[in-house]
């Protein structure tokens, strides 16, 4: 073997992978998978859409409370699936995820949930320990806002 061949890196970085070239990287095949995934969530909030369409169409005006729960449920389930999108484009985009990304998704669940349960008409308690559940994701997001690292990057002299 000459030495350009030694020396010579493939073109993904990851070095001369031999006769398995033709396979794609472990970098092109998360950002495909992450890319499916959010074509099927698009697709999703697509299908939400619809039902909460179908269900502005079709509930009685006497039954106006069941219909408004039922939106108001898909409203908050498309909002969580919003923020999980972001959070995907966050990966794609930079490599990585942010953690404020994660917990904003969390608090959109758990809000949504929290209504839901006020809905079903559940127990104090429960509710309760969803309120404290949520304070204690938000105490954490403005944690993760007040001391992430890209902000200390860009205002050093606070």
């Amino acid at each position: 073997m000459s030495t350009q061949e030694i020396a010579t890196p493939s073109s993904d970085g990851i070095g001369n992978r031999g006769r398995f070239h033709w396979l794609p990287s472990h970098i092109q095949m998360v950002k495909g998978l992450v890319s499916a995934t959010m074509v099927l969530l698009y697709l999703w909030i697509g299908m939400g859409l619809i039902s909460i369409a179908r269900i502005l169409i079709t509930a009685p005006v006497t039954q106006w409370t069941q219909g408004a729960e039922a939106m108001i449920v898909e409203v908050v389930t498309i909002l969580a699936i919003l923020e999980l999108i972001r959070t995907l484009q966050s990966y794609l985009s930079l490599g990585r995820v942010r953690v404020t990304f994660i917990l904003d998704a969390a608090l959109v669940v758990l809000i949504g949930e929290l209504i839901g349960l006020s809905f079903l008409h559940y127990s104090p308690e429960k509710i309760i320990l969803h309120l404290v559940v949520i304070i204690a994701l938000g105490g954490l997001r403005l944690l993760t806002v007040r001391h992430s690292p890209i902000r200390e990057r860009v205002l050093p002299g606070e």
